[in-house]
């Protein structure tokens, strides 16, 4: 499997690196993240230079609650350490692909002074 499993203590170093990482806030208790699982599993072996997550929101529920998370699965995306990203709900196969190919396409640039603008204001 490419997945890795995130909790509180390797969380902030992953999302604050170089590259692509998505993850995938699920519970054992949810159908809707049990049927994306596969998909999310099988999509991150055909990207192996990004970093694909998953975080059980009942082991971990810090990051749950610091980051809002209210309904699962949610799926975030972080590209060198932003956040592009954020909805819940499951994607099929497609929709993620085609996610990734627009994570990947960011004008990192343009991103980080839109963040800035908005920081500032």
């Amino acid at each position: 499997m490419a997945t890795t499993t995130i909790t509180s203590e390797n969380f902030q170093d992953t999302i604050q690196g170089d590259g692509i990482v998505l993850l995938d806030f699920w519970a054992e208790w949810c159908g809707p993240c049990k049927r994306f699982g596969p998909v999310f599993e099988s999509v991150s072996e055909k990207y192996p230079d990004h970093t694909f997550g998953k975080i059980d929101t009942e082991a971990n529920q810090d990051i749950a609650a610091a980051l809002q998370i209210q309904s699962i699965p949610t799926l975030m995306a972080f590209r060198d350490g932003i956040l592009v990203y954020r909805e819940a709900g499951a994607l099929p196969p497609k929709a993620l692909t085609d996610l990734i190919t627009e994570v990947e396409g960011l004008d990192m640039d343009d991103v980080r002074k839109k963040v800035a603008e908005q920081q500032d204001s």
